[in-house]
């Protein structure tokens, strides 16, 4: 089986969503995040330590990721460019960290988090179960994409605004207006907006294209407002309490 680790034909037990070992890895980073949350209020140089840290961890798995397809002989333009927006985001994540730049820090919010989320409650790993190294992989990169987004705003005290939304919105349109002939002449699928992905997905309960894409933005817009809404709160706790401080 040890052989079968880096295996591209593998035969050992392939992914099985929410069985033991997708709970374990699930529950892994989960301890992660609270555990890094305690970094908070760590002096800056304790802090660019761990930022750096989780930046070269999040290029080096990425990096594996194409050295193993590449090892294999099956990396491809058509497959591989880090043009989806997880995996784009993967690499602009290590960037965010390391510079802190808040720009960024809004894509990977915004994106990164609901993106990397869903990813992570439905693999698509296909044979690739526990303990191939597949496994371990993405669920350590999209997981680390969410504890990133995590972390700088618990610890660096980063947090979305309503701008933030509108910003993240006219990019990622301008984006897809991008990738789109790109696609095209590459013969790609690039953030499924040539056409629904082949495997089992989210998408296949939605219209056929291209109406699926305007649902894929609505759906985009909602998982804001969900991770936008610890700050409503806090936002609207504020004013109440500095209205009750006026009052008194």
């Amino acid at each position: 089986m040890t052989g079968q680790f880096f295996a591209y034909d593998y035969h050992g037990a392939p992914f099985v969503i929410f069985s033991a070992p997708h709970l374990t890895a699930l529950s892994f980073l989960l301890l992660l995040n609270f555990g890094l949350a305690r970094f908070k209020g760590a002096s800056e140089t304790v802090r660019n330590r761990v930022r750096i840290s989780l930046a070269v961890m999040l290029w080096l798995d990425e990096s594996l990721w194409h050295f193993w397809n590449a090892y294999h002989g099956v990396w491809s333009l058509e497959e591989h460019l880090p043009l989806h927006a997880c995996s784009l985001l993967i690499w602009l994540a290590g960037f965010m960290l390391v510079t802190r730049n808040y720009r960024i820090y809004e894509f990977v919010y915004v994106l990164g988090i609901g993106g990397a989320f869903q990813y992570l409650m439905t693999p698509d790993l296909g044979i690739y179960g526990f303990p191939h190294f597949r496994f371990f992989q993405a669920l350590l990169s999209h997981g680390l994409l969410l504890t990133s987004g995590v972390y700088m705003t618990v610890v660096e005290g980063f947090r979305p605004t309503w701008k933030s939304l509108l910003r993240v919105i006219l990019w990622a349109n301008v984006y897809m207006a991008i990738i789109y002939p790109i696609n095209l002449l590459i013969g790609s699928n690039y953030l499924f907006i040539n056409a629904k992905p082949a495997t089992a997905s989210l998408l296949d309960v939605l219209p056929d294209w291209p109406i699926y894409i305007i649902f894929m933005e609505l759906l985009g817009m909602v998982t804001f407002m969900i991770l936008y809404l610890p700050f409503i709160i806090k936002d609207w706790r504020s004013k109440k309490s500095m209205g009750n401080t006026a009052v008194a």
